[in-house]
């Protein structure tokens, strides 16, 4: 078999970022910034109020009470048309520029205003809910890291310092279908002898569409060489990626071996992890093709192992891998030494560290325990038995990726 990291590094390097392009700001969400976004100016451009109050000089209200004369009102969006002096205060708004004169700003709560007198009540120091310009963003700055997917707070960054539409790495599409004669459609209402509804390609479009994918849904495919070929020349055609579940195993009635290794050069592994041990990957006229099981559960681990990490360099991401974190295992578990583990685990927060408990049955056919879960508890390979108590690493499935392929190994 051949080792997880070695195998995950093929994949990785068999497959080339694609095109840098600009995307409009509200549709680049989750892609990967391709060129530096430099901040034209600071933000914020100006000093202003952090909250609702009065404009003052520190040194006139080191001692309080103290009553100052309001010399002016200063909404946000307006500047002030004087200046704060000696025993003057001028209203101000949140967000508004600091008028000239003025370092510090008293709350509203903490004063009192009749007619244009304002009493003070609390005593504040230089620069007291002022924020400066460029406390955020300084000019000339690099406002978000080139290599990292785009998250809404960084959307919010490139658009306070003008960016409309960022150069990114374009957004894979990527076909997917199933594969077997006993596979059928959900919608399917009563179940034949040997039938099975097709929960895979829910689960791996899902998968794609959380990636920031763009989907292409194929459908189902019966054990037919010469329409599987067609389905998936086509696909490989007019696809960034091409993804096929079911097939891949050593059974002798899988067609999906035989049609790949006859479209393009396509290898056949049995990767030492479990579950998602049969896994075949190649190139389709220059196009990614990942060949998954058929299992949920071996759908779900292959491709966040081996498939997400490839997709991310596609899409030109410097960091491929979900974070982990290191949890006490409650209860005692055996598994086969000679692969690495995935079980399906629920983490939650005991005290000053993780706990992890399994979620359910093991098996790759359970998908019941994956959707109760929130992590993949690792097993090493070389590891045949964990003890309850023992600290273990957990792999966060709902996490941003976090880990660059080197911190893979296992």
């Amino acid at each position: 078999m051949r080792p997880l990291e070695d195998a995950r590094r093929a994949v990785i390097a068999g497959v080339r970022p694609l095109a840098p392009r600009p995307v409009a700001l509200e549709s680049a969400l989750g892609l990967v910034l391709a060129v530096p976004a430099v901040a034209p100016h600071d933000v914020p451009p100006f000093a202003n109020s952090a909250m609702d109050g009065y404009a003052v000089r520190s040194a006139d209200v080191g001692a309080v009470p103290v009553t100052l004369t309001v010399t002016e009102d200063v909404p946000a969006g307006h500047v002030a048309s004087g200046s704060v002096g000696p025993g003057t205060a001028i209203k101000i708004m949140t967000g508004a520029p600091m008028p000239a004169g003025a370092d510090a700003v008293v709350r509203v709560e903490d004063t009192e205003q009749v007619g244009r007198r304002v009493t003070i009540r609390a005593a504040v120091t230089e620069g007291y809910s002022v924020r400066s310009a460029g406390s955020d963003v300084t000019a000339g700055v690099e406002v978000v890291p080139v290599g990292r997917r785009l998250t809404p707070a960084m959307l919010g960054v490139l658009a306070s310092v003008g960016v409309t539409t960022p150069i990114v790495v374009g957004r894979p599409r990527v076909a997917m279908v199933s594969t077997g004669d006993e596979v059928v459609p959900i919608t399917t209402e009563a179940l034949g002898p040997g039938m099975i509804r097709d929960s895979t390609r829910p689960v791996l479009g899902a998968m794609l569409t959380e990636l920031g994918a763009e989907v292409v849904d194929l459908g189902i495919v019966g054990d037919d060489a010469a329409t599987l070929a067609g389905v998936l020349s086509e696909a490989a055609a007019s696809c960034d990626a091409v993804f096929t579940t079911g097939g891949v195993s050593m059974g002798e009635y899988d067609v999906v071996k035989q049609v790949l290794s006859d479209l393009g050069t396509i290898e056949f592994w049995q990767v030492a992890m479990q579950p998602g041990k049969p896994f075949a990957f190649g190139l389709i006229g220059g196009t990614p093709l990942f060949g998954l099981p058929g299992n949920p559960v071996s759908v779900a681990v292959a491709f966040e192992q081996l498939a997400r990490p490839a997709l991310l360099t596609m899409m030109g991401s410097r960091t491929v891998l979900r974070p982990r974190i290191r949890a006490r295992l409650t209860e005692s578990v055996t598994t086969d030494p000679s692969r690495t583990v995935f079980l399906r685990g629920t983490v939650e927060r005991s005290g000053d560290e993780w706990s992890a408990r399994l979620s359910g049955r093991q098996e790759s056919n359970v998908l019941s325990a994956v959707a109760a879960a929130n992590g993949w508890v690792v097993v090493d390979r070389g590891t045949e038995r964990v003890e309850a108590g023992s600290m273990v690493a957990v792999e966060m499935f709902g996490w941003p990726e976090s880990r660059p392929v080197e911190e893979g190994v296992t």
